[in-house]
């Protein structure tokens, strides 16, 4: 997904470090007034629960929006934890 995250400059730094746990890449950045805007591509699974996380970061002043960029290949690890969970057996 394509996210854009607008928060007050105070905060950047703690929601570029919960971009990069949520296994995204940042690809840009930018000023608006007062604020900073962080542009990042992040996998769609992990930005369930994000407006909750990134209000709770930011005292209620962050924002975000997200829209689908592109289908990327998902990690080794994240596979193997899938066909874990399904009962499957691994095909390395």
């Amino acid at each position: 997904m394509k996210v854009e995250v607008t928060v007050p400059e105070n905060y950047y730094g703690d929601v570029v470090g919960d971009i990069a746990r949520r296994r995204g890449n940042m690809t840009g950045e930018s000023h608006r007034g007062n604020a900073k805007i962080i542009e990042a591509e992040v996998p769609l699974a992990e930005m369930f629960g994000y407006v909750t996380d990134l209000r709770s970061m930011t005292q209620g002043r962050g924002m975000y929006t997200m829209q689908f960029d592109h289908y990327g290949e998902t990690p080794r690890f994240v596979q193997d934890e899938i066909i874990k969970k399904s009962g499957g057996v691994s095909a390395r």
